[in-house]
């Protein structure tokens, strides 16, 4: 076997349909597009979402508020996550210490709220920390350190 006579096996290909080649073809006249309208014609394209001539539906349905270009989103870490971690022996929390458990993506903005308890020291370091939670941070003698915070942050 040799490249030059390689073929694919029997009836395992079909020829392509050649349309508009004439009458005997038997796909020849209209070219399969049936009689007369736009959909016959070469050019025609539809637009998106038109609907016969009926009013379209993102025409009737109202559009609703808005979407903040210069909203910061943080990814909300409790202290009862930290009391988990720290159950684990890990007292020193960061980014890459979330990232490497799954909480976080190494891009995500961290921010650390008060829900739950925390009995062990743990030192965190974070993007923002709501009041309660640096106090509940700071009351087993833990530090909370803020780090890359945007302008907005506190």
């Amino acid at each position: 076997m040799e490249l030059h006579n390689l073929k694919p096996a029997k009836n395992s290909t079909k020829s392509e349909r050649r349309i508009g080649r004439g009458q005997g073809s038997g796909k020849g006249g209209t070219s399969t597009r049936g009689n007369k309208g736009a959909k016959s014609r070469s050019g025609y394209s539809r637009k998106i979402g038109f609907e016969g001539g009926q009013m379209p539906i993102y025409r009737i349905l109202p559009k609703r508020g808005f979407k903040n270009i210069n909203r910061v989103e943080y990814n909300a870490i409790n202290v009862s996550t930290l009391q988990m971690l720290a159950e684990k022996n890990i007292t020193d929390i960061n980014r890459e210490v979330l990232v490497a458990n799954g909480l976080a993506n190494k891009k995500d903005l961290i921010a650390i709220l008060a829900k739950g308890e925390l009995t062990v020291k743990v030192n965190v370091t974070a993007d923002k920390f709501s009041a309660k939670a640096k106090e509940a941070i700071e009351k087993v003698g833990g530090t909370a350190t803020l780090v890359n915070a945007p302008a907005q942050a506190e």
